[in-house]
């Protein structure tokens, strides 16, 4: 497995844009604990694809805790769609891989460049597949910043340092770079090809004060970018807006070191980690007055 993803990072960094492997391995018939790992590296790899030699590789050959996990990666993978579809499209204009070297975003950060065993998943999120025994602790590294776990939001890091831990067999370690701007799919599609430019979840973490960041929003069809997501942080209160007509954004969700909400114009607070708003049906624009 851990070739597999030495292999991937070596394609893209030679100029291929997608890098994908048979999820555990070509030949034999994996463990049941191999095979769950892979599921988790394999769902966060550009493509994925359940594919062996000599032996059917559906989840639940190898166990009802097998099939649980995998459905949780794949509902996670189906939510990311929209972000992985807006890189996909910059791959085939620009060349930029989705499953990077770590190192193509640290240059300056020397300790990214021998790293071979994480990768980064397009700019935003960062992936450590775990190569261990179950029950070994696992080590990988945060480039600097303050970074939030993609699964459990209420635990961030603060980096650059090297991260030990064990991580149980329905886990993977995927970290949200600071100052991102996330797009997610609704929950529960059951599919990968929806329309992305409807019932978005907007993810923002850790925005830098005085800073405009944007997304494109596709819509899953060809090239075809159908709207624009805006947020800035500026004097106490963070503002969204949304280009775009046939972009439709359900939630919008803000992640950052102490950060609370006052009132909010264009949507209603939820509870939640963070500070969660439902946006108002149409809204153009969401305005958050922090506490």
């Amino acid at each position: 497995m851990a070739e597999a993803l030495r292999g991937a990072i070596s394609l893209t960094l030679s100029g291929f844009g997608y890098a994908s492997h048979d999820i555990g391995g070509f030949e034999g018939h994996p463990p049941p604990e191999i095979y769950q790992r892979w599921v988790a590296f394999g769902l966060f790899s550009s493509h994925s694809r359940l594919h062996g030699s000599s032996s059917y590789r559906v989840p639940w050959n190898y166990g009802e805790d097998a099939a649980k996990s995998m459905s949780r990666f794949v509902e996670a993978k189906h939510r990311l769609m929209p972000y992985l579809y807006d890189l996909s499209i910059t791959a085939n204009a620009k060349g930029h891989p989705l499953q990077r070297a770590m190192f193509l975003e640290f240059l300056d950060d020397r300790t990214t460049h021998y790293l071979d065993r994480q990768y980064m998943f397009g700019p935003s999120l960062l992936v450590a597949p775990v190569f261990v025994s179950q029950g070994e602790e696992v080590e990988y590294y945060i480039p600097a910043g303050r970074w939030t776990s993609l699964f459990h939001t209420e635990r961030t890091v603060q980096g650059p340092v090297w991260v030990k831990e064990i991580v149980s067999l329905d886990e993977l370690p995927v970290w949200v770079r600071p100052e991102t701007v996330l797009c997610l799919g609704p929950q529960g599609t059951g599919r990968p090809d929806y329309d992305y430019s409807q019932g978005l979840e907007v993810q923002l973490y850790e925005l830098a004060e005085g800073v405009s960041y944007e997304v494109n929003i596709p819509r899953g069809k060809g090239s075809e970018i159908v709207g624009v997501v805006r947020a800035e942080r500026t004097s106490g209160e963070i503002k969204m807006t949304i280009s775009g007509e046939q972009t439709e954004v359900a939630t919008l969700s803000i992640f950052g070191n102490g950060i609370t909400a006052k009132n909010v114009v264009g949507g209603a607070l939820k509870t939640g980690t963070g500070v969660r708003v439902e946006v108002e049906k149409r809204a153009r624009e969401v305005m958050i007055r922090l506490g």
